[in-house]
C-alpha cells in the first residue's frame, strides 16, 4: 500500500536559493538510509550579486551527501583539499564520516542561461562507519549506466535496481536512480528494497486511479507493487534501500548517538573541522539552539 505522501515545503538553502525541502518529514524521517533531500531550482537569471545563490563553508558529520544536477552547475571545495566543477548528468558523492567542511559556489553566470537546477540528499552512514575518513569522488555519465524502453528512460545514480548496478561506492544496500517517462508510459518501482519511494521533479503521476502532482514524494511498503502511469512527460526521483536505524540530526550533522552531534557542534565552533583550503575566508557559524534554522532542529532529534 502506500505508505504516505509527502508534500515538499520551502527552505532557504542560501540568501538567493529557495528550495524544495522534502526530507526529513514528520511523519517520515528517512526512507531507506535517505535523510536528507532538496529540491533546487530552476533558477534562470543571476541575481544582482552573484555571490548570493552560494553556500559558504559548513560541516558535515555521519553522511554522505550526494549532489545531482539536472541544470547550470556548481563549483565544489571541500577541507581535503578537493575542487570539482560539478555538471549535470554527474553523481558526486562526498562521505563525511568523521568530519568534512565544503562550500558550493555558482561562479560561472553562463552555466545559470539553461537554467540552474539539482537534488541534493544525504545517505546516513551505518555505525559502522560513520566515523571513517571523509572522501570525495566524482563519477560522470559516462560511468552511470542507463536503461531505456518504450516511453522511459532512466539512469542509475547508485545501488542497484531493475537488475542495473555501477561502481559508485555505497556503504549500505540502497537505490537511487533517475527517472524520465513520455506520457502514458507506465512501469514499476523496484522489488528488491525495503523501503521505496519516488519523487516528482515535475509532471504527474496516476496510482490507482489518483493523479499525483510535482512536488511530492509518495513512499510505498515492501511488496506492494504499484502500476505507476506517466499523466504527462515526467521526471521522477526513485530512492530507497535498507533501513539503518534510529538517527539523529541537527543542523549538519547526523549520527547514531546525540553526544555524537553535542561533540560536532563544539568541534565546528573551536575550528577542529578545518575549512576548504582554497575556500577559508568565510564560513557558516554554528546556529544558535535558540531558533531553528533551515534544515535543522533545535535540538537532536531520533530519525527512524
Amino acid at each position: 500500500m502506500l505508505d504516505i505522501v509527502i508534500e515538499s515545503r520551502s527552505a532557504i538553502l542560501s540568501p538567493a536559493v529557495k528550495v524544495k525541502r522534502i526530507l526529513p518529514f514528520r511523519l517520515r524521517r528517512m526512507i531507506g538510509p535517505f535523510i536528507f533531500m532538496d529540491h533546487a531550482g530552476p533558477i534562470s537569471a543571476m541575481p544582482q550579486q552573484p555571490s548570493t545563490l552560494d553556500v559558504l563553508p559548513h560541516p558535515h558529520i555521519g553522511l554522505s551527501t550526494v549532489s545531482y544536477l539536472f541544470g547550470g552547475q556548481v563549483t565544489h571545495r571541500d577541507s581535503l583539499g578537493v575542487e570539482q566543477i560539478i555538471r549535470p548528468g554527474e553523481v558526486n558523492w562526498m562521505t563525511a564520516g568523521s568530519g568534512i567542511s565544503h562550500s558550493e559556489r555558482f561562479e560561472d553566470p553562463a552555466s545559470l542561461a539553461g537554467g540552474l537546477e539539482m537534488i541534493q540528499t544525504w545517505v546516513a552512514l551505518p555505525e559502522r562507519d560513520e566515523e571513517a575518513a571523509p572522501s570525495f569522488n566524482n563519477y560522470t555519465p559516462e560511468q552511470l549506466p542507463v536503461y531505456t524502453d518504450k516511453g522511459v528512460w532512466m539512469r542509475l545514480i547508485a545501488g542497484d535496481a531493475y537488475g542495473l548496478k555501477n561502481g559508485v561506492k555505497t556503504n549500505s544496500p540502497l537505490f537511487y536512480l533517475h527517472v524520465v517517462l513520455q506520457k502514458g508510459a507506465a512501469f514499476g518501482l523496484p522489488r528488491e528494497h525495503s523501503e521505496r519511494g519516488f519523487y516528482i521533479v515535475k509532471g504527474s503521476m496516476e496510482i490507482s486511479g489518483i493523479t499525483y502532482t510535482a512536488g511530492k514524494m509518495l513512499v510505498f511498503s515492501k511488496g506492494v507493487d504499484p502500476l505507476l502511469i506517466a499523466k504527462e512527460d515526467t521526471t521522477l526521483m526513485l530512492l530507497g534501500g535498507e533501513p539503518l536505524g534510529e538517527r539523529f540530526i541537527w543542523w549538519n550533522f547526523v549520527s547514531s548517538r546525540k553526544e555524537r552531534i553535542e561533540q560536532a557542534k563544539e568541534d565546528w565552533k573551536q575550528g577542529r573541522i578545518i575549512l576548504p583550503p582554497n575556500d577559508d575566508k568565510e564560513f557558516i557559524p554554528l546556529p544558535d539552539d535558540k531558533f531553528r534554522p533551515a534544515g535543522s532542529s533545535p535540538r537532536p532529534e531520533p530519525l527512524s
